[in-house]
């Protein structure tokens, strides 16, 4: 590492000092390679510093997953900004929300996005400069502050070496804006140590090296997407990146192709997954490993992922944005502790506390505390929020996460999640947590996946409803699946009703977005 302290970016320095000529980014047909891209880096975080970002300032990515926010997200960090980087298929309305929201001094976008960042950019006062990839119009550059054409920008800059260093590892290295799903999107802020932490910990139980090659479909602007690039760049790995998981079989074959030993997906990628057959015929000889976050993985998808990947160790991961990853199920554990989301990953310790904040013995369910190094700095500008998240720690001074994740841990120290605080379900003076009953749901044979909300009740208070997604040529109705649920939950958890649905809503990031479905 290049310095006393590292800094995020230096993950990316050393690779290209070491492997400058290894392949470190296959995307979109194209491939290139450590040298190239840290060349192409240096002399983008030259233009941005002669476009006005300077040490803190925020930069925003607007691109789909390739090159440009790759590129984008180390530059602005050797240029000593902030990168907020956005899913593509954001709106123009919440784009100029983000823009706004942080003080954006720069972006960095897809031309071929312009419907959405064009009258976002140009609403922003504090926005100084675009740059756009691609061929963009000299009447879209007109229009936009500082607009220039990316490649122009970056023509004349030098990529012989870095700006010089500014940054502490305390700064910030990078905003992730939340989903919103409850009101407006918060801005989670991450320092270099939080990100240096993140990676290390994840990197050191998946025992990531030189030699492994990631496929990563998930947007860049999802952490576990973005921490795809950072984990491969920290060992000098190779890392395809794919625009989505549209078309899963096309994934398998680029798998194949490049010999990738690591797969990260999420349980309803997986539920996916399960209904191609010919995926049983795919040899994939040399994957290492899955990783699955978000939820526990249900038996099912375990047995699934097992059948699909007979060589592969599957690892169910549990974690929030405000910390990267909470914890981790060993693969060996898979069966003796199913239901688990593990045990915490390295480096990071966490508790269950009561309504009062006093820890509770194994097995009581409570919120879930956790104390570390990736622990966030705060919400941007958003001290209320930030205070009923952070809260004081056992240290003087420290700072912990109080999650809003209700959870229990048994005697080993494995954790159980058991629902959001907001998402659990009062009916009949009883606490419901919908995980239970979801669960429950998917293990009938012929279930894909299910949803489970709480519907205002002028008896029950509120009453269990279930929203499901049959499995192709599957022949379930409603009362059957209500029976099924009769037989293996507790009378109160029986969903009062249950909707067949062709899919269920979802984020970009593949997480099923109940506010729709109430």
């Amino acid at each position: 590492m290049h310095g006393a302290v590292p800094l995020l970016q230096d993950y990316l320095s050393h690779a290209a000092d070491v492997l400058p000529d290894k392949v470190a980014l296959v995307a979109g047909g194209q491939r290139a390679s450590y040298g190239e891209i840290q060349a192409r880096a240096h002399a983008l975080a030259y233009a941005l510093q002669r476009r006005g970002v300077g040490r803190g300032d925020r930069v925003v990515v607007f691109a789909e997953n390739g090159p440009v926010p790759a590129v984008a997200f180390w530059a602005i960090l050797e240029a000593g900004g902030v990168a907020v980087v956005v899913n593509p298929l954001t709106r123009a309305e919440k784009l100029g929300y983000v823009l706004a929201d942080c003080r954006a001094t720069a972006l960095v976008a897809d031309a071929g996005l312009s419907h959405a960042f064009e009258a976002a950019a140009a609403r922003t006062p504090s926005v100084r400069a675009v740059l756009v990839a691609g061929e963009p119009a000299p009447t879209l550059l007109a229009a936009l502050p500082g607009g220039e054409a990316l490649e122009a920008a970056i023509a004349g800059e030098h990529g012989g070496h870095a700006p010089p260093r500014r940054c502490l590892e305390l700064d910030l290295a990078a905003i992730i804006y939340t989903s919103g799903s409850t009101g407006e999107p918060k801005g989670v802020m991450l320092t270099h140590r939080n990100m240096l932490s993140a990676a290390t910990s994840i990197g050191s139980y998946l025992g990531n090296v030189e030699d492994d090659v990631i496929l990563n479909a998930l947007p860049m602007a999802f952490d576990y997407g973005l921490y795809q690039m950072i984990m491969a760049f920290r060992v000098g790995a190779r890392l395809v990146l794919e625009r989505d998981f549209a078309f899963p079989m096309w994934l398998v074959g680029r798998m194949a192709e490049e010999g990738v030993t690591g797969f990260p997906g999420v349980p309803t990628v997986f539920a996916r997954l399960a209904e191609l057959r010919s995926l049983r015929e795919a040899r994939l000889p040399a994957l290492r490993y899955v990783t699955s976050t978000a939820a526990a993985l249900p038996e099912k998808h375990i047995r699934l992922l097992r059948d699909l990947f007979p060589g592969a160790r599957v690892f169910s991961m549990y974690g929030l944005t405000e910390c990267k990853r909470v914890s981790y199920l060993p693969p060996e554990d898979l069966d003796r502790k199913a239901g688990s989301v593990g045990v915490a990953i390295p480096n990071t310790e966490l508790w269950i506390v009561d309504d009062a904040g006093r820890r509770l013995p194994p097995n009581q369910v409570g919120q879930l505390v956790v104390r570390g190094p990736t622990v966030m700095r705060g919400y941007w500008e958003k001290p209320e929020a930030t205070a009923a998240r952070l809260k004081p720690g056992p240290l003087p001074g420290e700072q912990v996460l109080y999650t809003g994740d209700l959870c229990r841990m048994d005697e080993e120290g494995y954790l159980y999640f058991v629902a959001r605080t907001d998402d659990v379900i009062k009916s009949r003076g009883e606490k419901i947590a919908p995980k239970e009953v979801e669960a429950a749901l998917v293990a009938i044979p012929g279930v894909r996946e299910a949803a489970v909300i709480g519907v205002p009740d002028e008896v029950l208070g509120q009453a269990v409803k279930a929203f499901v997604v049959l499995e192709a040529g599957a022949e379930l109705t409603p009362k059957a699946l209500r029976l099924e649920c009769q037989r293996r939950l507790e009378p109160a958890m029986v969903p009062a009703e249950i909707v067949l649905a062709p899919e269920l809503p979802k984020t970009n990031t593949g997480k099923i977005k109940k506010t729709e479905l109430a």
